[in-house]
């Protein structure tokens, strides 16, 4: 129909053009960084000491054609014999209704090194693989294009490129106390060409600075407290900059969060923690020029933590927000 060709299908050809011309990628992101923990800084892997199963899904801006939906799964404990953690996700984010797909695995471990008696520190190290695929069945061009009726002609635009398979590593610090944390990660260390039309594309390296502290608002060594944690994230890949401010408030097994993207949303999050399981909701009200049409971003996240006897070596786990 004419009224659905207008702006739909203009939104979607700017999006192929660009991904396939440009190719100047950023990585995916979680709004409920902290409920991914291993994806923001590969230094938490075995911070909770038992081990740790996260599982997230994402849906950014579902009213756009081409929306991006990205999942992952993750996993890790602490191993005493290796004196750190060890943990590892696997990640698929796919755009533009699939045409262009990225599939990744990472492996990782942690050092983990008590400095004080109230302070640790983790220094980590990350080696991954990733797959990034285009679909050319999915793909719309220009010359398809009939004023009147919309896409109905087939394309003169020749197939090419396919898929890419590369290596990558990453690297990131962790130094945290039962009170704060204060965390850095460099992911893309060797800047993988991941181009797979242009000689030469390279995947600019993210860094990743994310501080926070855990205040309790009552009385001690009371399960139904209020704690209250503010915290702060700062990432920068190549031109692209993000700031996002906001805390975190909890209740018993209920969570509370609202956080502010400088420049692109407002977040609002409801979790419920359990002893072992947690699970929450958040929801990205785009504040830019495109809040009217994007329909924002919905992400849900699982995590479950294992029971695990406890060693006579006394080990401090990171008291930090869980989603």
């Amino acid at each position: 129909m004419v009224r659905n060709f207008t702006f739909s299908s203009i939104a979607l050809v700017l999006f192929t053009v660009l991904s396939i011309t440009s190719i100047k990628a950023q990585d995916p992101q979680f709004t409920q960084f902290y409920a991914n923990p291993l994806y923001l800084n590969p230094a938490f892997a075995g911070t909770a000491y038992c081990p740790s199963i996260h599982v997230n899904y994402r849906n950014q801006w579902p009213s756009i054609p081409g929306s991006f939906v990205t999942y992952n799964a993750s996993y890790d404990q602490y191993v005493r014999g290796l004196s750190g953690g060890v943990g590892g996700y696997i990640m698929s984010d796919v755009a533009g209704k699939g045409s262009l797909t990225t599939n990744k695995i990472a492996l990782m471990y942690s050092y983990s090194q008590t400095l004080s008696r109230s302070v640790s520190i983790n220094f980590a190290l990350e080696a991954s693989w990733f797959q990034k695929s285009i679909n050319w069945d999915k793909l719309t061009f220009g010359d398809q294009i009939d004023p009147r009726r919309g896409f109905i002609y087939t394309s003169n635009d020749v197939q090419r490129g396919g898929n890419v398979n590369k290596a990558d590593f990453s690297a990131g610090v962790l130094l945290y106390s039962d009170v704060f944390f204060v965390g850095f990660a460099a992911d893309h260390l060797t800047q993988p060409n991941e181009s797979l039309i242009l000689s030469d594309s390279r995947l600019p390296i993210k860094y990743t600075v994310h501080a926070g502290a855990s205040i309790n608002a009552g009385p001690v060594n009371r399960k139904d407290d209020i704690v209250i944690s503010p915290n702060v994230l700062y990432q920068r890949q190549g031109d692209f900059q993000q700031i996002n401010v906001g805390l975190y408030a909890k209740k018993g097994p209920v969570v509370f969060g609202a956080w502010y993207r400088f420049s692109d949303a407002f977040i609002l999050l409801l979790g419920l923690e359990l002893e072992s399981l947690k699970i929450g909701y958040s929801y990205d009200l785009t504040t830019s020029e495109l809040s009217t049409a994007t329909g924002g971003s919905h992400e849900v996240s699982v995590g479950y933590r294992f029971d695990c006897k406890p060693k006579r070596r006394r080990f401090r786990t990171i008291s930090c927000p869980s989603f």
